[in-house]
Formats: C-alpha cells, structure tokens, sequence
C-alpha cells in the first residue's frame, strides 16, 4: 500500500503591478491619440469648409410666428449627400433647438451653440427623411431643411419632441419657400425686361 502524501503548500502567483500600470497607461495614450487625431480630423474639415459665410441672424422684426417647434438639431450636411458633414461656424454640434417659423423665414435658436437664421428666400424645402450625418431615425425621422448658405445647398435636421408634427412643418416650411419664390419673381422679371 502506498502512503499517502500530501500535497505541498503553495502560494499564489504575485501580480506584477508594473506591468499592470505600464499596459495603463499604453491604453490611455491610445485613447488619447484617438482623441486628438479626431479633433484634428474635426479642425481639418472646418478648415475645407471656410468659404462658407457666417451665418444668418434673425431680424430685428421677423414677423409673426407661424409655427414653432421644439427639439434636437442634428447637424448639417451637403445637400443630398447625408454623410458630408458641416462642421464650419458650429453648424456640426448637436444641441437643443427652438424653432420659429415666420413668414420672413426660419429662425434657429441653439442654447449652448450658434444660433442661425434661414431668410424666406433662401429656404429651398423640407421633408421627413430617416437620417443625416451621424444620425438615422425610424418613426417618423427627422424634419430635414433644405437652404442655401453662400454657394451651397445645406441640408438640416432636426427632431421634434413630438415626431407626428414633423410632416406638417415641412409642409409649412415648403409653403414659405414657395411664396418668397413667388414674392421674388416679379422683380426679377422687372429687372430682366429693363435690359437692351
């Protein structure tokens, strides 16, 4: 019969702190480089973007409201093409939004970023879309605004605390578009039949 011998004491493995703290520090050093080279990435394309003019303020009298509408600015893009963000004069920070709309045109105020208005003249339509830049919606998506800004065409969006009045407003924000059409047109035709 064989004895029985027992098994010999041991201690466990000893953690090696500095190995520990220096896969650390790697790690935020990683996060950090990832950090900086989006922001230069942010930086690089606000500098592409530099042609565009400083945004609109609203007039001193915009009128009367038509409709208002509260909720979340999403972000521009170029129009038509949603992943072609706009990050010039703060037009790609995501914030709360206030909208009015007036018969003189848009106005857009941001608590925490630039606020911006959108004349009559320069609204080119709206429609409910699932997305822009950074950010795709199902059920009812987002109020998608469609302006001039210099030589571009922007797309902008919004999300309205109660989604179900998104097609109403783009609906009103086409008909205040369609009526500075309308209101501009007899003096471009004015100025047209002056000419030799």
């Amino acid at each position: 019969m064989t004895p029985m011998t027992a098994a010999a004491p041991h201690s466990a493995e000893v953690t090696d702190l500095s190995a520990r703290i220096a896969w650390l520090v790697a790690l935020l050093l990683l996060v950090a480089l990832v950090y900086w080279l989006m922001r230069q990435g942010w930086k690089w394309r606000a500098t592409l973007q530099g042609d565009l003019p400083p945004l609109p303020a609203a007039p001193a009298e915009p009128g009367d409201a038509l409709r208002t509408l509260t909720g979340r600015y999403h972000g521009s893009t170029t129009a038509g093409q949603w992943l072609d963000r706009i990050v010039a004069h703060g037009l790609g920070s995501r914030s709360r939004a206030a909208l009015t709309l007036t018969d003189a045109g848009l106005d857009v105020r941001r608590p925490g970023a630039a606020d911006f208005f959108v004349p009559a003249e320069r609204l080119r339509g709206a429609r409910v879309g699932a997305g822009i830049a950074g950010k795709v919606l199902t059920g009812g998506g987002l109020l998608i605004v469609t302006w001039a800004h210099g030589d571009r065409l922007l797309d902008s969006g919004f999300r309205a605390d109660h989604a179900a009045r998104q097609p109403e407003w783009a609906e009103a924000v086409r008909d205040v578009a369609a009526r500075a059409r309308r209101a501009d047109a007899p003096s471009t035709d004015r100025k047209e039949g002056a000419r030799p």
